[in-house]
């Protein structure tokens, strides 16, 4: 359509004018004579506008007189939010890179009560009673592992990993033995029982390798474990007795009751007593006579009371022992209204030797 060879002649002409602009003292018969007559009177027009050096200096003198003084740069010197919102973070940074250091420390070494500390940390931010037994159990657990990990440790070692198995052991299930009784729940006693058997074990396998003098410390946790298994047991008898429990408490929780277990017979409705039924006073005045009915059909008991020697006894009907039905009250019944009838309407028939159409 032509438009490539319109701007090849632009740039073509545009190209022809930069060459005449740069020679125009020189040549004065280009095709360019008006243009390069306007672009030497603007030049001449500049150089003759141009202010003097005297102007120069005047105007320079007075742009300094109106700007006065330079402003002294103020220097940045950090406030106190600043200087507590830093340390704060480095504080936390810190922590948490040791935090992140210790979890595989050992007992005796320098970041195992920072492990500690964060152990008891994560269970105060644990609400729930069952997740922070096993919390303790799990950090008992952790306890036991680190004693296989342990070579060439002193004894006191071993005697701290154990303190501390202990006081997990006891805190863990005391917690969990409290909850499952209240809640219910036999299956958590199961693995309750089944846990203090696994941990018993590991004890056993690493005891001949713990050093003479923690080998006390290794039989006294055993025998933690089997006081907790025993425990453990003995509630989970118990659920479907009267009582389960003492009300008592020691460092294991909850105390079974003593005795034989008394069953809870089956209540009509599939409930059943939470409480064993209550005694009857006998009264003193009167005999106690004991009442025998067939199971299925439960018959009700006459009592009668001793006549006197020496008298006539006085013919009476015989007193019942249940007495006889009431009869619940009955509301006044309201008086019926009675609706008026309303008027007959007979219309005359439509079509001779109809019958009249009546309405009513």
């Amino acid at each position: 359509m032509g438009v490539p060879g319109r701007f090849s002649r632009e740039r073509a002409e545009n190209e022809r004018f930069d060459r005449a602009l740069g020679t125009a003292a020189t040549r004065s018969d280009e095709e360019f004579a008006e243009e390069l007559a306007v672009v030497g009177a603007l030049r001449e027009l500049g150089a003759a506008g141009a202010p003097d050096p005297a102007t120069r200096a005047r105007i320079r003198a007075e742009i300094e007189g109106r700007l006065g003084e330079p402003l002294p740069r103020r220097r940045w010197r950090p406030r106190t939010a600043d200087l507590v919102a830093a340390g704060i973070a480095l504080v936390l940074g810190l922590a948490g890179l040791t935090l992140l250091l210790s979890r595989n420390a050992l007992p005796g070494e320098a970041l195992y009560q920072v492990k500690r500390a964060g152990e008891a940390t994560a269970l105060g931010l644990t609400f729930d009673d069952t997740a922070r037994a096993e919390k303790h159990l799990e950090f008992a657990a952790a306890r036991v592992r680190d004693l296989s990990h342990l070579t060439d440790a002193a004894p006191g070692a071993y005697r701290t990993a154990l303190a501390d198995f202990g006081s997990d052991v006891r805190a863990g299930v005391s917690e969990l033995t409290t909850a499952a009784t209240q809640n219910g729940e036999h299956a958590r006693l199961s693995e309750l029982a089944s846990w203090t058997q696994e941990q018993s074990r590991l004890l056993t396998a690493e005891q001949p390798r713990i050093p003479a003098a923690a080998r006390a410390d290794v039989t006294s946790a055993r025998s933690l474990l089997a006081q907790a298994w025993k425990r453990t047991t003995a509630l989970g008898s118990r659920f479907d007795c009267y009582r389960i429990t003492t009300g008592s408490t020691d460092e294991l929780g909850l105390l079974p009751a003593p005795g034989a277990c008394t069953r809870q017979p089956p209540v009509p409705g599939g409930s059943t007593p939470t409480s064993p039924p209550p005694p009857v006073p006998s009264t003193p005045d009167e005999p106690s006579a004991p009442v025998t009915s067939p199971p299925d059909r439960p018959e009700l008991a006459v009592t009668s009371h001793p006549t006197p020697t020496g008298t006539t006894p006085a013919t009476s009907p015989p007193s019942s022992a249940v007495p006889p039905p009431i009869t619940a009250p009955t509301s006044p019944r309201l008086p019926t209204p009675t609706r008026p009838r309303p008027p007959v309407v007979s219309l005359p028939p439509v079509l001779p030797g109809l019958p009249p159409i009546v309405i009513g």
